[in-house]
């Protein structure tokens, strides 16, 4: 019986136990590029004991940024600042991971506390693009649809991120094909009303997909993992479902994905999500049951004990943790004193591991 304290090994990486810090956007970078903010909010995440901190989703292209202020790994110039936030986490005996997306038909907006919907010119905005020209939402912009031509150019941006992520020094890439943003666009029926070979059937919609993770495998070096974020399910009758993430799963098993990293939703205006704690953890558990690849569980998982039996009864191999390391980034210390385990500490720090230790 697994616990959450015990080791993982993927390729030729050995995590020390099963937390992770999950991809949180921040929309504090200027034009895709990593500031002081990353680096504090990442390296605390590592100092905090986790065992693979992931970036942000990181765009593969400007217009593929959900908002103007989104971190990016599209230009040479991004490289040094990521490099800079790898070469700290890797100080704190932490894996580094990232995650680079495409935001399709929901990117040009505005950042959460600047307002909502479309983002203007004036603001820093642009035309999205998508499977096709309908938008996520009434306030929100109007996309371009993505000829074949361009959909080859975007596979050719994941690819060539891939190399910037792999020159910064990451450990692990994942991709995003969640949330109602690009990939996912397409993977759903929901939105993916095309014609051409990249919509219809199951074998077309998740054609983007599944050539986006050939053309990330071609860089992304055997020894290194490669994970993917899907949503499980689109919460809307007629959408994306279980059934057919089942069934990608195991086509990303045979292309050399390692991990499934299971959330939900996202797509449409008008989802109807059951919420309540670890609500998406089934998810992970049946693609893993049935797909046999390694899962991440995510979603409002906030005690040490929760995330311990996650995995303790095999529902997921890692913890993927979001809003509660933002509460306190010291979450993995603390989870291993609750559960009897021990972790390592940073020495700066040690002083502190005992409760009742003396002062000097």
């Amino acid at each position: 019986m697994a616990h959450l304290f015990d080791p993982l090994s993927i390729r030729s990486l050995t995590l020390p136990h099963r937390i992770v810090v999950s991809p949180m956007c921040q929309y504090s970078s200027v034009d895709g590029f990593v500031d002081d903010w990353h680096f504090v909010h990442l390296g605390t995440r590592a100092v905090g004991g986790a065992a693979l901190v992931f970036t942000e989703a990181a765009a593969v292209s400007p217009e593929g940024r959900i908002s103007p202020q989104d971190l990016g790994v599209y230009d040479e110039g991004h490289v040094a600042g990521l490099a800079r936030s790898v070469r700290f986490i890797h100080a704190q005996q932490t894996f580094a991971g990232i995650q680079i997306a495409h935001a399709g038909r929901k990117g040009s907006t505005h950042r959460p506390w600047s307002g909502s919907g479309s983002a203007d010119r004036q603001h820093g905005g642009w035309q999205p693009v998508g499977p096709t020209d309908q938008p996520f939402a009434a306030n929100y912009p109007v996309p371009r649809a993505l000829t074949t031509k361009e959909i080859a150019a975007v596979v050719a941006a994941f690819r060539a991120s891939t190399h910037r992520a792999l020159r910064a020094g990451f450990d692990v890439v994942e991709i995003h094909a969640a949330h109602g943003y690009l990939i996912h666009e397409f993977l759903s029926p929901l939105v993916n009303t095309r014609t051409d070979e990249y919509g219809g059937s199951f074998d077309n919609r998740v054609r983007l997909c599944l050539e986006v993770v050939d053309a990330v495998r071609t860089v992304w070096p055997d020894r290194l993992p490669l994970f993917v974020r899907v949503s499980a399910v689109d919460w809307k009758a007629g959408g994306w479902d279980m059934e057919q993430t089942v069934e990608l799963a195991r086509r990303l098993k045979g292309r050399g994905v390692d991990l499934v990293d299971c959330s939900s939703g996202g797509l449409v205006a008008d989802q109807q999500i059951a919420v309540g704690p670890g609500y998406q953890v089934p998810f992970a558990e049946r693609v893993r049951r049935e797909a046999g690849i390694a899962t991440g569980a995510v979603g409002l998982i906030t005690e040490s004990a929760q995330a311990n039996a996650i995995v303790e009864r095999e529902q997921a191999d890692v913890v993927l943790l979001a809003r509660e390391l933002l509460r306190d980034p010291y979450f993995p210390l603390r989870a291993a004193r609750e559960l009897g385990r021990e972790i390592k500490w940073p020495p700066q720090y040690v002083r502190a591991a005992a409760p009742g230790t003396p002062h000097r």
